[in-house]
């Protein structure tokens, strides 16, 4: 089955690439194509300097090899095997503070022992949170989930918000959204269920995120509302590259270095002991990082 779902992997990839073109009117995609050293290979999708996106990623890969004792311990395996991996990548960086980073992410894992799951998510990072958006963007993922499952929105949402967390900074990434790790199948028909689901929740990336890219883009900002983005894509930066197992995992695995750090901005900043101005936007925009929040 693992070619059946790496095939729909590169159709989504194929989707959404042309949907993000057709919102932003300008950018367009380059590709840039991949080996890696253990068997398969990738897709890497760049889109820059567009109208809306001054960069954005789309990512498919499907890549085989041994797990090393560092894998095995970063995912709790007792025994060494061969890994198949695939999945979809997506990390976008708008032009405008107005507009909010989105990350998402679906892949299937399979190892040779016969063991296998199914992980993913997505998740929104506002450099300002704005509540009719956030609530917006949540409304769309529990009506996937609910499609599916009515146990998945709540317990997925509240893995995000585990998630998506900078322990050091004691504040989460964005307004969360879901995240999911580990689905394995216990029969054929149930991991056909829950591929349907993985790709529902890749399905809702691109008329999600493309609405939020309309709604957003020509509202004016300042030079001070630039520079607070600045700061933000610094707290996306530190996540990334301290706590996403994702990045480490590709890292660890000996993947592609440039596209594993496709997720990172092209410029961020990070100001020393940064305290926003009282009643300030950027200051409720800090109050509203916490986990918890019911917002649908």
């Amino acid at each position: 089955m693992r070619n059946t779902i790496s095939d729909y992997f590169q159709q989504l990839q194929d989707q959404i690439c042309a949907a993000i073109e057709q919102t932003d009117g300008k950018g367009k995609f380059h590709e840039d194509l991949w080996q890696h050293h253990g068997g398969g290979g990738g897709r890497t999708r760049l889109i820059q300097a567009g109208t809306i996106l001054e960069k954005g990623g789309v990512n498919f890969s499907a890549v085989q090899g041994q797990t090393s004792e560092a894998l095995m311990k970063q995912m709790n395996l007792t025994e060494r095997a061969d890994y198949f991996a695939t999945g979809v990548s997506i990390v976008m960086h708008p032009v405008s503070p107005m507009v909010p980073i989105i990350h998402m992410n679906v892949r299937y894992f399979e190892m040779s022992n016969g063991t296998s799951w199914f992980g993913g998510g997505i998740d929104l990072t506002p450099h300002y949170v704005v509540d009719e958006d956030a609530r917006w963007f949540h409304q769309q993922l529990k009506a996937t989930c609910d499609a599916h499952d009515v146990n998945y929105y709540p317990k997925f949402k509240n893995w995000a918000d585990d998630y998506f967390f900078l322990p050091h900074r004691q504040e989460t990434r964005g307004v969360g959204g879901i995240f999911f790790d580990y689905l394995k199948p216990t029969s054929d028909d149930h991991k056909n269920q829950v591929f349907e689901f993985v790709k529902a929740v890749g399905e809702t990336f691109a008329p999600t995120y493309t609405a939020l890219m309309k709604k957003n883009a020509d509202i004016p900002y300042s030079e001070q509302e630039k520079a607070w983005q600045l700061v933000r894509r610094g707290r996306y930066v530190e996540f990334n590259l301290v706590w996403d197992r994702g990045t480490k995992f590709g890292l660890e695995t000996g993947g592609r270095t440039e596209s594993i750090l496709m997720s990172l901005p092209p410029l961020a900043g990070w100001e020393y002991d940064y305290k926003p101005a009282p009643q300030s936007r950027e200051e409720y925009t800090l109050s509203m990082l916490k986990k918890g929040i019911e917002w649908v």
